[in-house]
């Protein structure tokens, strides 16, 4: 049982093109952090205007956080679609580790810090809250990939289309 459990898990993160290396542990402290402030953490969620969001958080008042992580300056000096996601969340920040040059990270946008155990909020993100049918659609679709990502676990063998 327990080998089937990690196959699904590793079919899953194949299925939806989940982050590697440093960017892979940057991200699980991004969600441990988050998660113990109250957030529920998906990866590379799917948004309307095509994009991905590399880590995108669900707190408990409904409010949205995409976090974007960045490996290294290469990474971020070559990223020019990072300002599209600030129309699906109510907070947006990049996530580095250590090593990261922050003075390239612009001041208007949060800014974590983060290894595979967990995160620190060096800058708190502006807010910029969502329209109510924009939060609403956002959140419904977060929803429900989260449950097709859920029932893939369950059943990898059936079709999941979002994943």
């Amino acid at each position: 049982m327990q080998n089937d459990l990690a196959a699904c898990h590793d079919e899953l993160r194949t299925r939806t093109g989940s982050l590697a290396g440093v960017s892979a542990g940057i991200a699980r402290g991004v969600c441990r952090y988050l998660a113990a402030a109250g957030y529920g953490c998906l990866l590379e969620t799917p948004l309307r205007s095509g994009r991905r969001a590399d880590v995108m958080a669900l707190g408990p008042q409904g409010e949205i956080v995409i976090v974007e992580i960045k490996s290294g300056a290469q990474d971020f000096r070559t990223d020019r679609k990072w300002p599209d996601y600030r129309e699906f969340c109510d907070r947006f920040y990049f996530a580095v580790d250590q090593a990261f040059p922050v003075a390239l990270i612009p001041e208007d946008v949060g800014l974590l810090i983060a290894d595979r155990y967990g995160a620190a909020e060096l800058r708190a993100s502006s807010q910029h809250p969502l329209p109510g049918a924009r939060r609403k659609a956002v959140a419904l679709g977060f929803a429900r990939l989260a449950a097709l990502r859920l029932q893939a676990t369950l059943d990898p063998q059936a079709p999941h289309g979002l994943l």
